[in-house]
């Protein structure tokens, strides 16, 4: 006989283990390392098998980046149909024109881009969607513009600052970039690496006080030395029977906070192990339903939603395949299990 795969506490009720595996820091990225590099950083020092970043940000480029931990990665499909909002600095050639308002104005609503040769996919001309495109401040003097900008994700911020110089009659490229959104997550709560850094070396020290242990200290000063989850298994302690300290609470989120803006499906418990193994959402283990704008009418058919049990614990990434207050039949196909 099968055993039933075991589900998840509640976000509010899990492991140390837990909250690391199934864990997302919206972090702060410096100037300097990549996306790639960060991500990697964020996996050592937490100690988890893998972690990935939603959205690539250039070495010079700061701001939010979410880092998903453990069997978090799964949800990286969720930021591929979000939306990004950017700080960028315009460096006009030239004195900024006095109907620069105007010509922003034009590029708000569908543009055409073909990425940069250096960019990793195909130099196809594509649509791409800028939302808002404000100015906040002009120095004329330093010929620069402040703008703000929230578009489709995949805009590609550099190709938009030279298309508006070539508008405004002066060139322009992009100087300063930070990414001050990546939806669901913003920058009003955002992790530096260093308060990471401290948050995982004060829950070293409050765990191995609380166990009357020892954590034998590694030779240099480098991230290894801190592998938060690596250092606690050393010290004979088991992650799995033990709480999260504040410290840690504070800046890893359970990663159900990356589905915010999603529709929502409260499926059965006994249907959210039928998903465990495979199996579509069927109609009799919905529960409830409400989408991300609460009017239920706007979950589509094929929109993308998370199903997650009646305690919030996220089961899995579906398409709505049927009506979701049907009486029988499917009525979400699976795009990602998260259990």
């Amino acid at each position: 006989m099968t055993e039933s795969p075991r589900l998840r506490e509640s976000p509010d009720n899990r492991s140390l283990a837990d909250i690391c595996n199934f864990g997302v820091v919206n972090l702060d990225k410096p100037v300097g390392p990549s996306a790639h590099q960060v991500s990697a950083w964020v996996r050592d020092l937490i100690g988890v098998e893998r972690a990935a970043h939603a959205g690539t940000l250039d070495p010079k480029v700061t701001g939010c980046l979410p880092i998903l931990l453990g069997e978090a990665t799964r949800l990286a499909p969720v930021f591929l149909e979000g939306t990004k909002e950017y700080l960028a600095v315009l460096e006009f050639h030239g004195p900024p024109p006095s109907d620069l308002s105007m010509i922003i104005e034009t590029f708000e609503g569908t543009i055409y881009q073909k990425p940069p040769r250096k960019s990793a996919v195909s130099r196809r001309l594509r649509k791409r969607t800028i939302e808002t495109l404000d100015i906040l401040e002009v120095d004329s003097d330093a010929q620069q513009a402040l703008l703000r900008i929230r578009c489709e994700s995949g805009t590609y911020i550099r190709k938009l600052c030279h298309d508006l110089g070539l508008a405004a009659g002066t060139g322009a490229h992009m100087g300063d970039l930070r990414r001050t959104g990546t939806t669901p997550f913003s920058d009003t709560n955002l992790i530096s690496t260093a308060d990471l850094t401290d948050a995982v070396v004060f829950t070293l020290e409050e765990i191995v006080r609380a166990n009357q242990t020892q954590i034998n200290d590694a030779p240099d000063d480098s991230t290894a030395a801190y592998s938060l989850l690596h250092k606690i298994n050393t010290a004979n302690i088991d992650p799995n029977s033990t709480s999260p300290t504040d410290h840690l609470r504070n800046v890893i989120s359970p990663a159900e906070r990356a589905l915010q803006h999603l529709p929502t499906v409260i499926i059965a418990p006994s249907a959210a192990a039928e998903v465990a193994m495979g199996a579509p959402v069927y109609a009799p283990g919905v529960i409830e339903f409400d989408s991300a704008a609460g009017n239920t009418h706007d979950i589509t058919d094929s929109a993308l939603v998370s199903c997650h049990t009646p305690d919030e614990t996220a089961v899995c990434l579906g398409r709505v395949s049927g009506p979701l207050d049907a009486e029988s039949g499917e009525v979400i196909s699976l795009e990602r299990v998260l259990v």
